[in-house]
């Protein structure tokens, strides 16, 4: 009955989109086709076989090490503060985001992963029939933030129009930085993460070019990525990529004050009408129907309709931080699809991150971005339904 549900779901997710496009008669259904099969092979070999099993407990082993490095960095600097028993969120989580940020720099600067995205990323284009620049932005998205994938294509602006423009807007904030999956992977349950990183990638290509139909003459058809980092050296990427880090530390630091604040003054402001309600419990009935569909066993429905609700009108590290409370009253299966969820940028801050990186680029696109801001994001939470719908298939 509930795999039964997840098709049901998958069947909405497209249906909602198709009904959103502004080109019905381009929509490339063979690529997603693909990318549908795709996503359904890949979860399926990740999750009931014994090697793909290895493979995503090892990339978790890998990560946990890492993890344990960049702890050796952030103990070295403020290993002398005595903290409580459950520590503190900013040094336990945050500051690790440097340490990622800076390995990502490096990497960048040898050329290791601008090459293996734009090999990954032209594989794709061969099998589905997106262009290049759409696919590259996919697979770039999985590794840098909002603001960095869309930059690292800035010299092909002059290329996009709106439809394209809205791809690659919607596969950034559709995805996540690589930067912070380590601050992820510290709240949530690995296995699920690292599912969503790929998973999302597809998704949102799939959502947006259902939205946003394409045709791109060869000629246009092209990625330039001989230019995305101006260090002269390992040392400036090191460093470069540190302050990078303690930017976005700092950031999401402060985005977590104010956006926990805010939502402790709506409830007050909410329970001086109806006592004992919060937005939290509002959003989980609004979000009960789309998250039965998912999958989601009916007595869970409020509490995790709620967690998927705050993720999308905060963001996902207020999401995260509520949810890691409730991992161990909760289902494997519900654990699983709120966890894939919630790990994307799809939320209302997003919108004004992504028109203000594409101002930077191109001021007369970001126009264009402002005024399909609504359906960005819309697009964006339709592809975190659906690679959480197809993981709770498999579940």
């Amino acid at each position: 009955m509930t795999k039964f549900l997840g098709v049901l779901a998958i069947i909405v997710v497209f249906g909602i989109a198709f009904l959103m496009s502004n080109d019905k008669k381009n929509i490339n259904y063979k690529g997603i086709i693909v990318m549908l099969t795709a996503q359904f092979l890949l979860t399926w070999f990740m999750f009931s076989t014994t090697i793909g099993q290895t493979i995503i407990n090892g990339i978790s082993a890998g990560f946990n090490k890492l993890i344990e490095f960049g702890t050796e960095g952030v103990n070295f600097v403020v290993g002398g503060v005595e903290v409580g028993e459950g520590g503190v969120f900013f040094f336990d989580v945050l500051l690790l985001i440097i340490f990622f940020a800076t390995l990502l720099s490096v990497l960048t600067y040898l050329k290791i992963l601008p090459t293996i995205i734009k090999f990954i990323g032209s594989i794709i284009s061969k099998i589905t029939g997106l262009p290049k620049v759409e696919s590259f932005n996919g697979v770039n998205s999985i590794f840098f933030g909002q603001s960095e994938a869309l930059i690292a294509i800035k010299t092909q602006f002059h290329h996009l129009n709106d439809n394209r423009l809205y791809i690659v807007s919607a596969s950034a904030m559709g995805s996540v930085s690589a930067s912070i999956v380590g601050a992820y992977l510290q709240m949530l349950p690995p296995n699920y993460v690292l599912m969503a990183l790929p998973l999302n990638m597809l998704s949102a290509l799939m959502v947006a070019s259902i939205i946003a139909p394409i045709k791109v003459p060869k000629e246009e058809d092209h990625v330039d990525v001989k230019n995305v980092t101006n260090d002269k050296s390992i040392f400036e990427a090191m460093g470069n990529g540190a302050l990078e880090g303690g930017k976005i530390a700092l950031i999401v630091g402060a985005m977590l004050i104010a956006f926990i604040a805010s939502l402790e003054l709506v409830n007050w402001f909410i329970q001086l009408i109806f006592a004992g309600v919060t937005l939290q419990e509002i959003l989980g009935y609004i979000l009960a129907p789309i998250g039965f569909l998912m999958g989601i066993s009916p007595g869970e429905l409020i509490q995790a309709g709620s967690v998927m609700g705050t993720k999308i009108v905060t963001n996902e590290f207020v999401a995260m931080l509520e949810f890691q409370g409730m991992l161990d009253a909760m289902s494997e299966k519900t654990v699983g699809i709120v966890s894939v969820f919630l790990t994307s940028f799809a939320n209302f801050s997003s919108i004004g991150i992504i028109a203000g990186t594409v101002k930077g680029i191109d001021s007369e696109k970001a126009v264009s971005v402002s005024k399909f801001g609504m359906k960005l994001l819309i697009g964006a939470t339709l592809a975190s339904i659906l690679s959480a719908t197809v993981v709770g298939i498999f579940l």
